[in-house]
């Protein structure tokens, strides 16, 4: 075989080959790299840039430092935005979590048909965002929806999810109940790789259901735990789809009283309603500072209560 200045690869000394190696890897993985220079370097470093401008699109950006930063602090609408959003993640995420962990240990049970019912609770996922989104505004709907029927029929009060600022975010919250498929599988997947000698030996020293799940499953599966836990707030900091579509019953953007009006939302009218790119691009930068520093308190916290296999 032919390798460098037509010499054999046997020939070659051992720093050629290193090099020849390194350039071969180079040409295979180039793909990824011109896509990752073109599609995700460029525009995080133009959108450093751009936050440091004014710019519209139409006319070349014009330098004014940190004036967008300024005007986002004393901006009502951004704090109302991330108000919005942070309700969402407290009083979205963390019920979710434990909605998810509850129906993994169910259909953990050795019964029968268990896959039949694991199918079923997963199918909700694979609906598209928009679709499942138009579903439940009709399930949402104060005259005709499923949801006020039953509550009616046993004697609840019947809000007005969509259109009272003060039942429009638990709408959304509500909905997010409906995808939790995924997080479900993956919590499924850890509980069934927690050795069965751990409650064996658990039974032996006379510990009941509830000390084996909080001594052993809760502590076995925690790093599924922190995982689903920073997942989950990137995503919810994110939130677009169902608040733009349940929006639309108030026919605005952010709903009533811009109830509806999250973070990624006010985000995009922003730029692609405004056209104000450059102070767009500083909330982006405003939201990954955010979620960075959320997401490096997790994992500085998560000492305490991660347990890795071979710990003690």
């Amino acid at each position: 075989m032919i390798g460098i200045n037509g010499k054999k690869i046997e020939e070659l000394s051992p720093q050629q080959r290193r090099r020849k190696t390194f350039f071969t890897g180079l040409l295979f993985v180039s793909p990824w790299i011109i896509g990752f220079v073109l599609f995700q370097l460029y525009p995080i470093v133009m959108s450093a840039y751009y936050s440091l401008t004014e710019y519209n699109l139409f006319n070349p950006p014009e330098w004014v430092g940190l004036e967008n930063y300024s005007e986002l602090f004393a901006d009502d609408k951004f704090y109302l935005s991330l108000y919005n959003t942070v309700f969402i993640t407290i009083f979205g995420l963390i019920p979710q979590l434990i909605f998810t962990l509850i129906m993994a240990v169910i259909l953990n049970m050795n019964v029968k048909g268990k896959s039949l019912y694991r199918t079923i609770y997963f199918l909700p996922t694979l609906v598209p965002a928009i679709a499942s989104s138009l579903l439940w505004m009709w399930l949402f709907n104060s005259q005709y929806g499923l949801i006020n029927e039953f509550l009616g029929s046993i004697g609840l009060i019947e809000p007005n999810w969509l259109l009272d600022p003060a039942y429009t975010k638990f709408a959304i919250i509500i909905m997010g109940f409906w995808g939790t498929g995924t997080n479900t599988v993956m919590y499924l997947a850890a509980l069934q790789g927690v050795p069965r000698t751990f409650y064996e030996a658990a039974e032996i020293d006379g510990a009941n259901r509830w000390q084996k799940f909080w001594h052993i499953t809760i502590p076995a599966i925690s790093p599924i735990t922190l995982y689903l836990l920073i997942m989950g707030l990137i995503g919810s900091f994110q939130i677009f789809t169902q608040a733009d579509v349940l929006g639309t019953q108030a026919q605005s953007i952010g709903g009533p009283e811009n109830s509806m009006l999250f973070y990624a939302i006010y985000l995009y009218q922003t730029g692609f309603k405004f056209l104000n790119y450059g102070v767009a691009s500083a909330m982006a930068w405003i939201l990954f500072i955010i979620v960075l520093i959320l997401t490096l308190v997790i994992f500085r916290t998560s000492a305490r209560w991660v347990y890795y296999g071979g710990e003690n």
